[in-house]
């Protein structure tokens, strides 16, 4: 994997994965499709939409435990702070050999710079919420995710996804 590589591609998918709108119903839509994604493939995840401080969308699939629950909170806890995916914030932490505890004072117990929460972001406004899931490895929850954002924004995630490592 190429760090600096994936920094840049996972920049591309935050600028290009906008919605021109989003509400409940569009969250419900994405939830549902990220779901049905996730069963058809035996993936157990949880998986969490929200505008900050509004929680719209929440599932967890068999096989998950009361951890993916916290994982999901702390990673969109990440964005709601970075408003950058929480893999992005990650990665560059990993490239500078750095904590979040270390460089930004915030705590573990409420943040997690892994993979698995990208921003949902509204053009013209920025961002406003985050889709988040855990329970694959992290880069796996990250390629997730924007898989369901560009199916549900018309994207070819073949253009959008990172490189195979």
């Amino acid at each position: 994997m190429n760090l600096e590589h994936d920094l840049q591609a996972i920049a591309h998918q935050e600028h290009t994965l906008v919605f021109p709108r989003f509400d409940a119903a569009r969250a419900w839509t994405l939830g549902v499709f990220l779901r049905e994604l996730a069963i058809a493939r035996n993936h157990a995840i949880a998986i969490d939409i929200r505008t900050f401080g509004l929680p719209l969308f929440f599932t967890a699939l068999d096989g998950t435990a009361p951890d993916n629950s916290a994982w999901v909170r702390r990673k969109g806890n990440v964005v709601a702070h970075f408003r950058r995916s929480s893999y992005a914030v990650g990665l560059r932490l990993q490239h500078t050999g750095a904590t979040l505890a270390e460089k930004y004072g915030l705590p573990a117990a409420e943040y997690a710079a892994a993979g698995g929460s990208f921003p949902i972001t509204l053009a013209g406004v920025g961002v406003i919420g985050s889709v988040t899931v855990s329970g694959l490895t992290q880069r796996a929850d990250h390629e997730l995710v924007v898989e369901a954002l560009c199916a549900e924004l018309e994207h070819d995630f073949a253009a959008l996804a990172l490189d195979k490592v």
